[in-house]
């Protein structure tokens, strides 16, 4: 057994190593420490290993590699306990590293290894040359390792290329494919919007046709109308002047005479054949009917506009409405908020329309009235009182515009009466044909 203490000439304990002991060695170098740790009592082992004593030699390994591996590096006792072991367990190893010969068949890690743990002279060297032989065994394992890999590539790539080439095929053909029905559906259409414009074509000039039918067919109709005029004009004649004469001759009157009532009689049968003729039908429509707003129910109107007086003679209204045919178009809220302002919206709407229907039934007068939509926070659910009209104006159209459309609407020469002290409305109104009064006025009447 070979005890070193200290550096001599002969012993390698002097020797530093100046790289980090390679990965192959100091794992054999782990396992000799764990192996040998067993033989060992409590009192031989360091401190910082105690704990590790009951441990197995694969868990020793295992979780107090690093601390052993620490322990060996620096506590020579330790070392020198642990190359007893490795020379109890291996003689061979240990004898030939201490003759400066290792096994040539040894392992170079376990050579190195066992190097490292005896520390014989020259380990420094052993070490090293195990550590670029494990650098070179790995970097020819590697460079077969790049070798297999590269050659899988290229058997991959020349996969890939073959599928590319196959794929390039399949797609050219159906390229090729696909042109052919394009160019067929191109023919298609060609042929479609060909049979099309021949359509067309036959269709305007069918449609001329018509047209030409129905031109004729008219001028045919309007002739034999006024052939029928005539000939009923010329009948009506024959029966004035027969009446006449039979009239003149039964009474004895003068030729004059006869021939002014003939006269007469002419232009009273000509009035009534021309309504006839014409078969006018009773009015049923009236112009106000005509204007798009807001009935009572159907929305929620928007915005109100400002009003302000004008005249106040009440008799001005009655002369107004005692006229054929008048139209009175009221501004309900400019009425209302003149007359009762302290009332709510509610209540002025159903006085003020109580009191209308009183005056439409009073005068037979034709009465509209108008409530700006944005004074409702819900829809109305009234019904209109006899006689009245009632329309609130649609969401962003003000009041004073659906009267101005109202009385746009009127034709020339009808009476319209228009309520309100807007000076605005009332100078629109004016000038569109109609007659403003102030609302004053009309509360007088209504009161």
């Amino acid at each position: 057994m070979v005890e070193t203490t200290g550096g001599g000439p002969g012993d390698g304990t002097a020797e530093v190593l100046d790289r980090p002991l390679p990965d192959g060695v100091r794992r054999r170098v782990v396992q000799i420490v764990s192996d040998g740790f067993g033989g060992l009592t409590m009192t031989e082992l360091p401190a910082q290993l105690r704990q590790y004593a009951r441990f197995t030699p694969s868990r020793r390994a295992k979780f107090a590699g690093n601390a052993m591996a620490a322990a060996l590096e620096t506590d020579a006792l330790f070392r020198q306990r642990i190359g007893e072991k490795f020379r109890e367990a291996q003689p061979e190893l240990a004898g030939a590293l201490d003759s400066g010969s290792p096994l040539p068949a040894a392992d170079p890690l376990d050579v190195a290894a066992a190097a490292y743990v005896l520390r014989p002279a020259g380990w420094v060297k052993l070490v090293t040359a195990a550590g670029e032989e494990v650098q070179r065994a790995d970097a020819e394992r590697a460079d077969e390792e790049s070798r297999a890999e590269l050659e899988r590539l290229r058997a991959e790539l020349a996969q890939a290329r073959e599928q590319t080439r196959a794929e390039t095929e399949r797609l050219r053909a159906e390229l090729e494919s696909a042109k052919k029905e394009a160019e067929s559906l191109h023919r298609k259409l060609r042929a479609a919007l060909s049979d099309v414009k021949r359509g067309e074509a036959a269709l305007r000039k069918a449609q001329g046709e018509m047209d030409a039918v129905r031109a004729e067919a008219h001028r045919q109709v309007s002739a034999a109308e006024s052939e029928s005029r005539r000939l009923k004009a010329r009948l009506g004649e024959a029966e004035a002047a027969l009446e006449a004469t039979r009239r003149a001759a039964r009474e004895g009157r003068s030729v004059e005479d006869m021939r002014v009532r003939l006269l007469l009689d002419t232009l009273l049968e000509a009035t009534q054949g021309l309504r006839r003729e014409l078969a006018l039908p009773p009015v049923s429509v009236r112009p106000a009917e005509t204007v798009d707003a807001v009935e009572p129910g159907r929305m929620t109107p928007k915005d109100i506009a400002a009003r302000a007086l004008s005249e106040n003679d009440p008799a001005i209204l009655d002369q107004l409405l005692a006229l054929p045919q008048a139209h009175l178009v009221v501004d309900g809220y400019n009425v209302t908020k003149t007359g009762y302002p302290q009332m709510p919206l509610e209540k002025q709407r159903l006085r003020l329309l109580g009191q209308l229907s009183a005056l439409a039934a009073q005068t037979g007068a034709e009465v509209t009235c108008v409530f700006d939509g944005a004074e409702l926070a819900a829809p109305v659910l009234l019904a209109p009182p006899r006689g009245v009209r009632v329309l609130f104006s649609k969401p962003g159209v003000t009041a004073d515009e659906l009267i101005r459309q109202l009385v746009r609407a009127e034709p020339p020469g009808r009476p319209v009466i228009v309520a309100s002290t807007d000076r605005e409305v009332a100078d629109g109104v004016a000038k569109a044909g109609a007659r403003p009064v102030a609302s004053a006025v009309l509360l007088k009447r209504l009161s």
